[in-house]
């Protein structure tokens, strides 16, 4: 059974719906972090140098010497489990600026090809 004209209105706005609101969370979730190679060689530093005092500090049995290992040890791993993003706005809000023009582009190329085809 065919659909009527109002009914195949209402599935091609649709549709274009979806496509556009699809093309934005392709946009949103396709945007990455890149990897701050800085902050992983500084949290390797940190925990190496950390391990090191830990150490140390048993062998010379300082407490307060493994103590300051212990905290070097943490920031080293907080460094490299998550890395400042004061580092990355920047750049981070120009990937943002330039995916989104780069998915509209792509929006209305594929609105123009749906529309050519009708």
């Amino acid at each position: 059974m065919p659909l009527s004209e109002q009914e195949q209105r209402l599935l091609d706005e649709m549709e274009r719906n979806l496509y556009h609101h699809d093309a934005d969370d392709v946009a949103k979730v396709g945007i990455r972090g890149r990897a701050n190679y800085t902050a992983i060689a500084l949290a390797i530093v940190g925990g190496v140098a950390g391990i090191v005092l830990l150490i140390l500090g048993v062998i010379v049995q300082q407490p307060l010497v493994g103590l300051l290992g212990f905290v070097v040890m943490f920031i080293g791993a907080l460094l490299g489990f998550a890395p400042p993003r004061r580092l990355t706005v920047a750049r981070d809000a120009d990937a943002k600026s330039r995916r989104a023009s780069f998915m509209d582009t792509l929006g209305e190329r594929w609105e123009q090809r749906r529309d050519s085809e009708d």
